[in-house]
């Protein structure tokens, strides 16, 4: 051949590599061929310039191979079928000359089909420690310990799971260990290559529902080699410019950008077609998508480990869909979907309307439930003017320390100052919590009705409460002054201390239900899932569980990570029910886009946060009536209270039997249960008293709001 001729030739050979050729032998053929070969996964990803991952993947059906390895994969697969016809006994492996590593079990080529695959349960593994990256670790055969509820029944249209995190070599790293190639050099083919492709998603949680979007996860690596930079200049906007090439890219494909834009959490989307979503989410973690405060250093991890750990998270709980506060409301949505399909009897076809129990339109709040930028406050008062309580409602945690001067010589001659901390407080709080769901309607002089959930105008200054207890109908836990709005938890308390109510107004909802019940049951049992993979099981011993408590973080640094987000979704769900406006842009009195969710109800997040401090105040109540025992300081849902000794079981009450007293803090790890939160010297919570600071802000040896607690 003419040397002029050969870059003609090796031309058409590149481009027949391009073409369609005939399809490669079944996955199970391959591997049965390669094994009859007597070769390893490792000696043919050698050959053919790849990762011995991806041959596996090839011989499990869950990828194909692309130009130009197909052609040396196929040309190899049709010389083994050759010499080893189907029914050919296997030659014995010779022996390697350098031992190849152990293969993961869950990237073995006796790998699963892709059907079972989703969602693969969690291996109870160690995560390492957030260092220089390194290949994963085999991990152990998938254990049969974990919640019913993150095994549901696979579906082949997300059969490779809810995420995958996408590196810079195109490796996209998805749940249970498995490996995809991804091709796509930029924004606009990598969403092609997620919804044609990847298989990624979730099924709805609810049959009214819809399904999870594909979440993508960009390592550095994978944000560079897509275009994006390696920082995010816009640190108030927090999204890409306009004018970015990536942007441009995004609308050249004629795909569309949420108001968000492009940041560290981005949607890619297209109007849906025919019933069927087309969107993608990203997010990127060099640009901070993952909190430290909630999900501490997770995005330190390698890819295939951080993959592990938000896998376990989306199977527990939810594809995370931006911040955890925000996947804490998107998880109402998700599970009280606010419509459902409904037959029009003119018509006789399907249309969308109200799903009873839901939260179904945006509402505007009654004026004392309103935040003071919200427009209904501005129509009533002029700017900069202070609410008084009998103008707003003002049902918050609490944050109370004893005076000083109330401690008694026996409480002074203790050694240790102890904290007890409620387990999902806010959580337990919204379990059976009647809330809601309609418009308000307001009433002069009502009659109290503790199950109509709403907003009362009532004087409770008249209620004596011990001083040695904060003030149950405060968060400062002071008396009140005069009359305030309260939630109805709140009066529901004082009726029951025995407390004669006699509200000048209220603002009431007829239409109610306990919408935060499925919410409370997912999170509870994340939860419990996440906590017994740490160790702590509910129904030991007490001294087993504060033993296990102690260590829990250490077993499985990752898991303790998923177990703080998912503490975090609880938060911060909760408080986004009442989310106030962000940016420069806006203006006292101007609507902000959260207003036009239905979910944005101040009144529910009232209710929560009311029936928390409730909680609390009644099992100290128990205490002090039953056993003469006294907190020192309340900040939330921890209390301090003094000890001869240093542990919880020193100085909580027991009835004769030797049981918990009922209705007290008792110790375990079920929600609404309590756990230690730290012990300090009494000198060092004497002196944080004298100071004006709270101890329980600071028992564990750190600021507890810094802690995310």
């Amino acid at each position: 051949m003419p040397e002029d001729d050969q870059p003609l030739f090796s031309a058409v050979d590149a481009l027949l590599e391009q073409v369609p050729q005939t399809p490669l032998p079944e996955p199970a053929e391959r591997r049965r061929l390669r094994e009859a070969a007597g070769l390893s996964q490792e000696q043919v990803a050698a050959a053919l310039r790849t990762r011995r991952e991806a041959v596996g993947n090839w011989e499990a059906g869950r990828s194909e191979p692309r130009p130009p390895k197909r052609a040396a994969y196929a040309r190899l697969l049709e010389g083994l079928a050759n010499r080893y016809p189907a029914g050919s006994p296997p030659e014995p492996a010779a022996p390697a000359t350098t031992p190849a590593p152990p293969s993961p079990p869950i990237l073995a080529a006796a790998a699963p089909k892709p059907a079972d695959l989703k969602p693969a349960e969690p291996s109870p593994v160690h995560v390492p420690a957030p260092a220089a990256k390194a290949p994963p670790a085999p991990r152990r055969p998938m254990g049969r310990q974990a919640a019913p509820k993150e095994q549901p029944a696979p579906d082949p249209r997300f059969a490779n799971g809810p995420l995958a995190v996408l590196d810079g070599d195109g490796s996209a790293y998805c749940l249970g260990g498995l490996i995809l190639d991804c091709p796509a050099k930029d924004i606009p083919s990598l969403v092609d290559w997620t919804l044609s492709e990847a298989k990624l998603g979730a099924p709805r949680l609810h049959r009214n529902g819809k399904d999870a979007d594909p979440l993508v996860v960009l390592t550095a690596a994978a944000a560079e080699r897509l275009g994006l930079p390696a920082v995010l200049e816009d640190r108030r906007g927090l999204r890409l410019p306009e004018d970015h090439k990536v942007v441009r890219q995004i609308a050249k494909a004629k795909w569309q950008l949420t108001r968000r834009g492009f940041g560290p959490w981005a949607r890619v989307y297209r109007p849906a077609a025919g019933g069927q979503r087309q969107c993608v989410q990203f997010a990127v973690l060099p640009w901070g998508a993952f909190d430290t405060r909630a999900w501490g250093g997770i995005d330190q991890l390698p890819p295939p480990e951080l993959a592990h750990l938000l896998g376990d998270y989306a199977t527990r709980v939810i594809t995370p869909r931006g911040s955890t506060a925000v996947s804490g409301l998107e998880l109402m949505t998700a599970l009280r979907p606010p419509t459902k399909a409904v037959k029009d009897e003119a018509t006789g076809g399907w249309v969308s309307g109200p799903n009873p129990g839901a939260l179904t339109e945006p509402l505007d709040p009654a004026p004392p439930e309103a935040p003071d930028e919200h427009p209904v406050v501005s129509a009533l008062y002029p700017r900069g003017h202070q609410r008084t309580p009998d103008q707003v409602l003002d049902e918050e945690a609490y944050d109370w320390i004893r005076d000083p001067e109330l401690l008694t010589d026996e409480e002074c001659a203790k050694q240790y100052a102890v904290g007890v901390d409620v387990n999902m407080a806010f959580a337990a709080a919204a379990n059976r919590l009647t809330v809601g769901l309609g418009p308000a309607e307001h009433l002069r002089a009502p009659v109290f009705d503790p199950k109509t959930p709403g907003s009362w105008l009532v004087d409770l200054s008249h209620i004596d409460i011990d001083p040695r207890l904060p003030n149950p109908f405060t968060p400062h836990g002071g008396r009140p002054e005069g009359p305030a709005w309260y939630a109805t938890p709140t009066v529901a308390y004082a009726a029951e201390l025995g407390h004669q109510v006699r509200p000048a107004e209220a603002y009431i909802r007829q239409d109610r239900g306990s919408y935060l019940d499925a919410w409370y049951a997912r999170l509870r049992d994340a939860y419990l899932a996440t906590m017994e993979r740490l160790g702590v099981t509910a129904g030991v011993p007490e001294q087993e569980f504060l033993a296990a408590m102690e260590r829990h973080k250490a077993v499985d640094p990752g898991q303790a990570a998923v177990l703080s987000a998912i503490k975090a979704t609880v938060k911060g769900g909760i408080g986004k029910l009442r989310e106030r406006p962000q940016g420069a842009r806006y203006r006292p009195g101007d609507r902000w886009p959260a207003l036009e969710r239905p979910t944005w109800r101040p009144d529910i997040r009232a209710a929560v946060i009311s029936t928390a401090r409730v909680n609390m105040h009644r099992k100290m109540l128990k205490l002090a009536d039953g056993a003469g025992l006294f907190p020192i300081a309340v900040l939330s849902d921890c209390a301090v209270y003094l000890s001869d000794g240093p542990t919880p079981l020193d100085f909580l009450p027991r009835t004769p039997e030797g049981k918990p007293l009922p209705g007290g803090f008792r110790l375990g790890v079920s929600p609404g249960m309590v756990k230690h939160e730290g012990t300090q010297p009494l000198v060092w919570a004497a002196q944080l008293l004298d100071e004006g600071h709270n101890p329980a802000r600071h028992i564990k040896g750190t600021d507890a709001a810094l802690d995310g607690e």
